[in-house]
């Protein structure tokens, strides 16, 4: 849903015609990410539109760096061991 807010505003219409949910879960989603604080909503005639709110986003995205290099490092020697675990099944 963060996905599809990405590209712009919606309707909770309008995401559920992008996601493969129906649209009172849409709905149930989007008050839950309302009262996180990770998108906004404003009305427009009888539609309510939701577009993210940047600033919970970019907090959250300072965060989970600082663990990236750790978890990239990991990951890393993980793809390694994959590799090296095919290879010896390959020559057995």
């Amino acid at each position: 849903m963060l996905e599809a807010l990405a590209d712009g505003p919606a309707t909770a219409g309008e995401l559920a015609a992008l996601l493969p949910i129906a649209r009172p879960g849409v709905s149930r989603h989007l008050r839950v990410l309302r009262e996180a604080g990770l998108v906004e909503v404003r009305q427009e005639a009888q539609r309510r539109v939701y577009s993210l709110s940047p600033q919970p986003l970019t907090e959250i995205d300072d965060w989970l760096s600082r663990y990236l290099a750790r978890w990239e490092h990991r990951f890393d020697a993980l793809h390694t061991e994959i590799a090296r675990g095919k290879r010896d099944q390959r020559r057995t």
